[in-house]
C-alpha cells in the first residue's frame, strides 16, 4: 500500500474543541465543562440530523444552534455578547500539542484538512493557530452541502489530490468519522485520544494510534 496524500479531520483531531471550556467557565463559573460537552454533542447531532433531513445549514450556523440549545438546556443566560465571544472561541481553538511537530515530519506528502467546518471557520482557525503553511488544501463540506460521514464529502479528497481513495491516508480522532472514511475506501488512522472502543459500524481502522507522531511512524514503516 502506497500513501500519496493525507487528509485530516479538524475538530477533535487537529484542534481541541474543548479548549472553549476556559471561555465557557469565564461566563458560567462551575458550568464550563458541562456546557462545552453538551455544545459539542448537539453540534454533531445537528450535522447528522440535517443531513438526513436534507436541510443543510453551514457549520457556523449549526455550531451557534448547538450553543443556544446547550445554554437553554442548562439554564444559562446567553446574552448577545456572550454568544459572540463563545462563537469567536471556535475560531481560536488550540491545536493538540502533538500537531505542529508531527505535521513537520509529514511535509513530504500533500496535506489537506477535510472537515465539516465552514470555509471561513477553517481558514480562521488554521491561520490563528499558525498552521496555514502546513496544509495545501482546506476542504469543506460546504461545497457538497451535506456533512460527514456522507460519501460525497470524502470524495472531495480524491478529486482534489487526483489520486485513488486507497492511496489517501485519512486521520481522525472521531470513531464514526473513521468508520465512514474506511467504508469509503481511505487508508484510515484513528487517533484514539479518548481510549474508546471501535464503533460497531462494519468498518475497521487501518491503524489505531495514540498521537499524530504515531501516524508519521506508521507511514515510515509502510514506505
Amino acid at each position: 500500500m502506497t500513501i500519496k496524500a493525507l487528509a485530516f479531520d479538524a475538530y477533535g483531531t487537529i484542534f481541541d474543541v474543548h479548549s472553549v471550556i476556559a471561555r465557557c467557565e469565564e461566563f458560567f463559573p462551575g458550568r464550563g465543562n458541562a456546557l462545552s460537552q453538551l455544545w459539542r454533542t448537539k453540534q454533531l447531532e445537528y450535522t447528522w440530523l440535517r443531513s438526513l433531513m436534507g436541510a443543510y445549514e453551514d457549520f457556523w450556523q449549526i455550531t451557534e444552534a448547538g450553543l443556544t440549545f446547550a445554554c437553554e438546556s442548562l439554564g444559562l443566560q446567553l446574552t448577545g455578547d456572550k454568544r459572540s465571544r463563545l462563537m469567536d472561541a471556535y475560531l481560536h481553538l488550540i491545536p493538540y500539542p502533538d500537531v505542529a511537530p508531527a505535521l513537520k515530519h509529514l511535509q513530504h506528502l500533500p496535506l489537506a484538512i477535510l472537515s465539516n467546518g465552514a470555509p471561513r471557520m477553517l481558514h480562521d482557525v488554521v491561520e490563528n493557530a499558525n498552521l496555514s503553511a502546513d496544509f495545501k488544501h482546506l476542504l469543506s463540506v460546504d461545497s457538497v452541502k451535506i456533512f460527514k460521514p456522507h460519501a460525497s464529502v470524502y470524495q472531495l479528497a480524491p478529486d482534489t489530490f487526483g489520486v485513488a481513495a486507497e492511496e489517501i491516508g485519512f486521520v481522525s480522532s472521531n470513531g464514526w468519522d473513521i468508520a465512514g472514511a474506511a467504508h469509503f475506501g481511505f487508508c484510515t488512522f484513528w487517533i484514539n485520544r479518548g481510549k474508546q472502543p471501535i464503533d460497531r459500524l462494519g468498518s475497521q481502522p487501518f491503524r489505531v494510534v495514540a498521537t499524530l507522531h504515531d501516524v508519521a511512524d506508521a507511514l515510515k514503516k509502510m514506505s
